[in-house]
């Protein structure tokens, strides 16, 4: 019955209301306890809900670039064996090199091109990515297990004299484990995630052209604002002699990466580099994604260096393209 308390106070300010003769000061004051009635005050309302203060040991991250891609926060889980972004997925329909490699060679035996190969200037590239997550939350509310592939292909589209035959395509399956890290670093960078990842990587062609590597690696995120810095050292597994398609590999591909992001709007800048400090060759991709229109973005790569594919390895070019992005770094 207590609920019916402020009713009947509200009916007794309406009576007292009733007996003032002045028309005016009698609608002032029916005014004054319609207010009350319709903005009652907060000691007054029962939501049916209890206010929870937020937990001192939880880090909330605002619109965190590396939160979103490898589910760091609770608002950006998604559960398990759902496909989310990993690598760029882009078509370059205009796509340069200024020395396409027509003879690929390995000091490895029988893995030199036994003629020239199928190459031009200018073909279409692209490259498809996914990751999904297997397993989530291994150590308690931490550790998710992941299963990542990208393919990328160069496509002599413009070749109809050899029937525009794909040129190269890299696949590349990864199994990843990633920890949630969340430790506050100089400058204010903050340390988010670790991941530590078993990739391989082959063209799936057969001999003289195969070329194939595993690697180990441990990469780690960070991150500040709209900036995020990705360093990730590898080891290569290693293969017999008459296995191994390119035994010097990481003289041209070296031992890990580092790659850069830097979201400005719906505009995003990365700066993909790597360097081998025992083969003094390297190779840096620096790329661009910009708005078109409201679901369309562009994209422009430039790359330069070794290694632009699996078949390339110990070939330099330059390249640029131009097309549309599908999916960014993040």
């Amino acid at each position: 019955m207590l609920f019916l308390l402020p009713l009947l106070a509200i009916g007794a300010d309406y009576e007292k209301c009733a007996v003032i003769v002045p028309d005016a000061q009698r609608l002032a004051c029916y005014d004054q306890v319609a207010a009350r009635l319709a903005t009652p005050s907060p000691a007054s309302v029962d939501t049916g809900r209890t206010s929870v203060a937020p937990r001192p040991d939880v880090v909330v991250v605002a619109d965190s670039l590396l939160g979103r891609s490898w589910e760091l926060d609770e608002d950006s889980k998604k559960g398990t064996l759902r496909f989310r972004e990993h690598k760029p997925v882009y078509i370059l329909p205009v796509h340069y090199s200024n020395n396409p490699n027509r003879s690929p060679t390995s000091p490895a035996p029988d893995r030199s091109a036994l003629s020239t190969m199928p190459a031009a200037s200018s073909d279409v590239k692209y490259q498809l990515s996914f990751k999904t997550k297997l397993w989530e939350d291994i150590l308690g509310d931490n550790g998710n297990l992941w299963f990542a592939y990208t393919q990328q292909s160069q496509w002599l589209l413009y070749n109809p004299q050899v029937s525009a035959p794909f040129r190269e395509t890299n696949y590349e399956p990864e199994l990843i484990f990633s920890l949630r890290t969340d430790i506050d670093l100089p400058g204010g960078m903050r340390w988010r995630v670790l991941n530590l990842g078993l990739v391989h990587q082959s063209n799936g062609r057969a001999l003289p052209l195969s070329r194939s590597w595993d690697r180990v690696y441990a990469q780690f995120g960070l991150e500040r604002d709209n900036f995020s810095l990705l360093v990730r050292p590898w080891v290569r597994l290693h293969e017999n002699g008459e296995n191994d398609d390119n035994p010097d590999i990481t003289r041209y591909l070296g031992h890990g990466d580092v790659l850069l992001n830097y979201a400005s709007g719906e505009n995003l800048y990365s700066a993909l580099g790597r360097y081998s400090a025992s083969g003094g060759h390297g190779a840096l991709q620096l790329s661009w994604s910009f708005p078109i229109s409201r679901a369309l973005k562009g994209y422009v790569q430039v790359f330069n260096g070794y290694g632009e594919s699996l078949i390339d390895y110990n070939h330099n070019q330059t390249s640029i393209g131009f097309g549309l992005s599908l999916q960014e770094w993040r």
